[in-house]
């Protein structure tokens, strides 16, 4: 299958281009490497240095499949630079989807974002709730899903709706929080929690990939939105766990994040998904990256500090 993989080089797509390689996929990835560029060569994997809001540049001729990763991220990411944010989240993606229409692709993947529900009192949030974005970056995803199903006559479109994403990539965040609470542990001995009854689902990197595997495998599955995440975890529960691994301090302050929430992801597990990986395997394995040297922590791990290097904020 040819496959265009937009946001490649980044945390999850790093990741996903070496096992859909392995699958043995043709991939053509598209990301502009303001995060670097991890990936391993391979024959038939083609690396273009471009921008998503080139549209006209993009290259989709042949191209079966697109899996549209690249986003400004998270809801520092996007406050940053509210403007480039619409712009890379929104229009591209809009610009996008009519050009892969055009083009004759025939299955369209979105990377959405599991919070688009903002804050909920139900137990399980399932995708038939209303979605209630609270930032700008909730309501870039909330707005590009529409779009993008809005071609579902035309292509096979599935929204992901991924938990928070944690464990090792070559190109590594250390903003999540997760992988951010183990790497505190690890460098100072203290972890800094702020509120901590916060739940936050969660999903293993290697597992959300492996979402974006199934999809390809399953293209005639009902399109439509899919939560992914499986493992509904309060902020002090995931330090905790980190901390009886890594012997840490625990730091509790206030938060003025109120964002709480349990995902629900029977639909997803109804089509025949099954999770391989647990937060606790993500953390064991950061640690065993760190002993062996792999764990190195650069200003390219933080989302919002290297765009500001960059010179992307507003």
């Amino acid at each position: 299958m040819n496959i265009l993989l937009t946001g490649g080089c980044g945390y999850i797509g790093t990741v996903l281009t070496g096992l859909l390689l392995e699958d043995g996929h043709d991939v053509r990835v598209v990301d502009t490497q303001w995060f670097g560029n991890h990936l391993v060569s391979h024959p038939r994997l083609s690396v273009f240095r471009q921008d998503t809001r080139d549209v006209d540049a993009l290259p989709l001729d042949g191209v079966d499949t697109v899996i549209h990763l690249a986003n400004i991220a998270n809801d520092p990411g996007v406050e940053l630079n509210p403007t480039l944010s619409w712009e890379v989240n929104v229009l591209a993606t809009q610009q996008l989807a009519d050009r892969a229409v055009r083009a004759g692709v025939r299955h369209f993947l979105f990377a959405s974002s599991g919070s688009v529900y903002g804050v909920k009192d139900e137990p399980q949030v399932t995708e038939d709730l209303s979605l209630v974005p609270i930032s700008a970056y909730n309501k870039t995803k909330m707005v590009a899903e529409r779009v993008v199903l809005s071609y579902a006559d035309r292509m096979q479109v599935h929204c992901i709706r991924p938990a928070t994403v944690c464990g090792y990539s070559p190109r590594m965040r250390l903003d999540v929080t997760v992988n951010m609470f183990t790497w505190q542990a690890l460098r100072n001995g203290r972890i800094t929690v702020f509120g901590g009854a916060q739940t936050r689902p969660n999903i293993h990197v290697r597992d959300m990939a492996d979402v974006y595997r199934h999809f390809l495998g399953h293209p005639d599955l009902a399109a439509g939105c899919y939560n992914a995440g499986f493992e509904n975890i309060s902020i002090l529960d995931i330090a905790q766990r980190v901390s009886r691994k890594v012997s840490a301090e625990l730091v509790v302050s206030e938060s003025n994040d109120p964002r709480s929430y349990r995902q629900n992801s029977d639909k997803l597990l109804a089509t025949g998904f099954a999770p391989r990986r647990t937060v606790d395997d993500a953390i064991d394995e950061l640690i065993h990256c760190h002993r062996d040297g792999l764990l190195v922590e650069n200003d390219q791990c933080h989302t919002v500090r290297w765009m500001k290097h960059l010179g992307l904020n507003a």
